[in-house]
């Protein structure tokens, strides 16, 4: 939990069941091409109620991770309940992230799929470092460094990525980009579709 070892967690994060379910933006929409703004308000409803709304948003989406953007707030925050390659679950939120820099040397890229709740439908294979350390504070101010690999680490630069403004699409050639939005127009009314259940089991 927010990168500290627990002994146990609930199956469904206590944010869950105070949030409330918001409808994830799309690609095409302007506020994910934005670089989000700081958050400053800490220990405050400016940040904890879009943490809350995000997990519930992102249990329902079945997602890996959730940026603020992505349901249409401009912040610099997001949030993860991600189970890696290893059987650990990872759960937590960050608040103006800062991935750390990785020197040249010691760069090693992992090519494996990846989707984005933003794009429905779609996993494409793109490239990322296989260990990042993210930086930043909690909802309450509390400064966080997540440190990560695999799967857990491709999560925490994609959500960053969305921060700044970027999608994985960013990352393909052109004609995979396009190949991918006609999969995802092709696909985006069964994925919407597909969320609706789970919100209606969790009452949101």
């Amino acid at each position: 939990m927010l990168g500290e070892p627990v002994d146990s967690y609930p199956r469904l994060a206590p944010e869950v069941e105070r949030g409330s379910v918001r409808r994830i933006t799309v690609v095409g929409e302007e506020i994910l091409r934005r670089w989000c703004r700081e958050g400053t308000q800490f220990g405050t409803p400016e940040l904890s109620q879009p943490v809350d709304d995000m997990f519930a948003t992102n249990q329902v989406a079945e997602g890996a991770g959730l940026a603020a953007n992505q349901v249409d707030v401009d912040l610099q925050l997001f949030v993860w309940d991600i189970t890696d390659e290893w059987g650990v679950r990872h759960v937590g939120h960050i608040a103006n992230p800062v991935l750390d820099e990785v020197p040249t040397e010691q760069r090693r890229l992992v090519e494996e799929s990846e989707g984005c709740l933003s794009v429905p439908g779609p996993y494409w294979v793109v490239p990322r470092l296989d260990r990042a350390v993210v930086r930043g504070r909690d909802e309450n101010g509390k400064p966080l460094v997540i440190e990560s690999r695999g799967y857990f680490a491709r999560c925490l630069q994609h959500e960053t990525d969305h921060l700044h403004g970027h999608l994985y699409l960013d990352r393909l050639a052109q004609r995979e980009r396009k190949a991918a939005l006609r999969e995802m127009a092709a696909s985006k009314d069964e994925m919407f579709a597909r969320r609706a259940a789970p919100a209606k089991k969790l009452g949101k």
